[in-house]
């Protein structure tokens, strides 16, 4: 089931510019492992989105899985997460400072992100 955190911004003029993104998997399933596929997209000028990263891993059962990207100097991005085994695993998607604080109003649990049909092609 594919998820999306729609377009955020990111600059200091709204608040406190993420440098980085975390992506936090958790999947409670105690037997099947879950296989998480995701691509995030981003801007420097908020008219021209281009693919910052996209790669797949998989979780263990009863595990976590915690990944870091860099994404300083971008104005705006937007994270895309499909998950295989998808009522069982949790996600959420949070912007830090480069100090490693988060960037509360960037922060996006299970709940706060947007199903969609189905993850955006890659843009090059």
């Amino acid at each position: 089931m594919p998820f999306s955190t729609g377009l955020v911004t990111n600059t200091r003029a709204f608040g406190t510019a993420a440098s980085n993104i975390v992506l936090s998997t958790r999947n409670i399933d105690t037997i099947n492992p879950a296989t998480v596929t995701y691509h995030i997209f981003a801007s420097v000028d908020s008219s021209i989105f281009y693919t910052a990263y996209m790669s797949s891993f998989i979780v263990a059962p009863n595990y976590f899985d915690v990944r870091e990207f860099f994404i300083a100097g971008n104005v705006a991005y937007e994270v895309q997460v499909s998950i295989s085994n998808s009522t069982s695993t949790l996600i959420s998607v949070f912007g830090i400072d480069e100090f490693g604080n988060l960037v509360t109003e960037q922060g996006k649990l299970q709940e706060d992100l947007s199903f969609i049909s189905s993850l955006s092609p890659v843009i090059v």
